[in-house]
């Protein structure tokens, strides 16, 4: 297996760990490009990020930037879309100019030629050195859910209820989470040269498992990671628990 697995003692270590991996990929390369992740797991990552460039260890001018999704029929402003979320957490507090933030436009009149545009941009810019990923309670990477087959493109996706009553704790009520997202496709995440995928809590623990040690197949989305040639997998002890149960020798 060609997966690296690196244990943390808990949420905050691990981001601590995956700010070294993308301080690393800065230093190599200064005008990179970093595929971001929201949601809660990487708010750790984010905020040692912000620390570091605080304390003028990290310079963003040049670092490019594109995020995994967007919620369609919400604005940029409003205070659950992921523009915002990125705005609050990390774009704010960091010397990234707003032309390298890049989004994927959920209010676009055309979806498809919004997906598509996404596409040829990222291939525009020489494409992901490092992917930030997070991984569903259904195995999900990005907003790419449970299906029969691998999208390969950035396109629209119809959210599972699993989902949006994951994320419900974001809104006041189920009703006003997005029944729809635009999401980069598993061929777009997959040509990334490199891939972090940062876990933690008990509650993620049989998911990675059966994803990094299970059969690859669409029905766990994220089990494509094991194509890969250069991820590394992130997790706390809970996150690691049945990992390190079952396979001991890879932590």
């Amino acid at each position: 297996m060609k997966i690296k697995f690196i244990p943390a003692k808990d949420a905050v270590e691990a981001g601590r760990l995956g700010a070294d991996i993308f301080t690393q990929t800065m230093e190599e390369n200064p005008a990179c490009v970093f595929g971001l992740a929201t949601g809660s797991t990487p708010l750790s990552l984010y905020s040692e990020l912000v620390l570091r460039y605080s304390q003028g260890k990290l310079d963003f001018s040049l670092v490019r930037t594109v995020n995994l999704d967007e919620y369609i029929g919400l604005p940029a402003d409003h205070p659950q879309s992921y523009h915002q979320f990125m705005y609050d957490h990390l774009f704010s507090k960091i010397n990234i100019h707003p032309r390298n933030t890049h989004l994927p436009n959920g209010m676009a009149d055309d979806l498809e030629s919004a997906c598509w545009e996404y596409e040829k941009m990222i291939e525009s810019m020489g494409g992901i050195d490092l992917q930030l990923l997070g991984i569903g309670l259904n195995g999900h990477i990005g907003f790419n859910e449970p299906s029969d087959y691998f999208p390969k493109y950035t396109h629209v996706v119809d959210l599972t209820e699993s989902t949006r009553e994951a994320n419900k704790r974001f809104f006041t009520d189920i009703r006003e989470v997005p029944t729809q997202a635009i999401t980069m496709g598993i061929g777009t995440i997959m040509s990334a040269r490199k891939i972090l995928l940062l876990c933690t809590g008990q509650k993620k623990a049989e998911i990675l498992h059966e994803a990094m040690f299970g059969k690859v197949r669409p029905q766990v989305p994220a089990s494509i990671l094991q194509f890969h040639p250069k991820v590394i997998v992130i997790g706390d002890e809970e996150a690691l628990s049945v990992i390190r149960r079952d396979h001991p020798d890879f932590l």
